[in-house]
């Protein structure tokens, strides 16, 4: 298991101008923060700034009970929208899947090696075929059928799953299902998903016959956040690999899992390391 270390990131989104940088490292300095990590973003055509700090704890005059009271001033100068993160603070996982057990075995394995810095509260699916697994890996499975007619009564069970557990970021790892208004609307940008398609191309169900069909050269896979609108949620990661006229359907949905594996993994690792922030249905990954 890997140590977790003493810090605060510290994420920031506000109108572009002058000052913003110094202003935060002043800060950080008067408070006895050793800065670890920093880097920002400048986006000309929505004149907006946004920039992730990371520091030390240790010694640190400041922490999360009295942040918001010291930076205060400089959020209201700058017209920040701010988010404190504490690494201490493991986030709590519901990882929802139906069938295809590949992005959730790959999961599961990444957090016993210790690559997840998160704790994996559930595991819940609409099918059976994964609950083998889950107590292989020691993780509660919750098996709640979905059909049109309990649509609502299964996703209240979700609810009640979730709260109970005090969950903070639900992985749909090729779970089948699409979520009701009420479901996203619950967990804005708290829900990631994983497409098999390298978004906008192929939205929406059997991506992999459809890029067959059309002859396309390349296949990929996109993790982002869920939204209202169908596989139109903020864009995480994209990976793609190439194909020939050799392949067949099966070849592309194989080289396709690998491709998913892997997409999702980053996107789940760079949310719980507080690496991302969404902004005009866009993403920024901050190294």
């Amino acid at each position: 298991m890997t140590s977790i270390k003493n810090t605060a990131t510290l994420l920031v989104t506000c109108p572009d101008q002058k000052g913003i940088v110094a202003a935060i490292a002043d800060f950080l300095l008067q408070h006895d923060a050793n800065i670890l990590h920093a880097d920002q973003h400048q986006d000309a055509e929505n004149n907006l700034f946004l920039m992730r700090v990371e520091w030390d704890l240790t010694g640190s005059k400041i922490n999360a009970d009295n942040f918001a009271e010291h930076f205060a001033g400089i959020a209201s100068r700058f017209k920040m929208e701010w988010q404190l993160k504490l690494a201490q603070k493991r986030p709590r996982l519901a990882i929802m899947v139906s069938q295809y057990d590949h992005c959730l075995a790959d999961l599961l394995h990444r957090h016993q090696g210790g690559e997840l810095a998160c704790d994996i509260a559930m595991i819940i699916s609409n099918h059976l075929d994964t609950a083998r697994l889950a107590e292989f890996y020691g993780i509660p499975f919750h098996h709640i059928v979905v059909t049109k007619e309990n649509k609502a009564e299964a996703e209240a069970k979700q609810f009640a799953l979730f709260d109970a557990a005090e969950v903070d970021l639900i992985v749909l790892a090729r779970y089948m299902q699409i979520l009701s208004p009420d479901f996203v609307k619950r967990y804005p940008q708290r829900i990631i998903n994983i497409h098999h398609s390298f978004l906008p191309a192929f939205i929406g169900a059997r991506p992999y016959h459809r890029a067959f069909e059309r002859g396309v050269k390349l296949i990929g896979a996109t993790s982002h956040y869920v939204t209202e609108v169908l596989d139109e949620g903020p864009i995480i990661e994209q990976d793609i690999d190439r194909i020939s006229h050799r392949d067949q359907v099966e070849d592309l949905i194989q080289k396709g899992r690998d491709l998913e594996r892997i997409v999702l993994s980053r996107a789940v690792r760079w949310h719980i390391e507080n690496r991302i922030l969404p902004y005009a249905n866009k993403t920024v990954i901050f190294d």
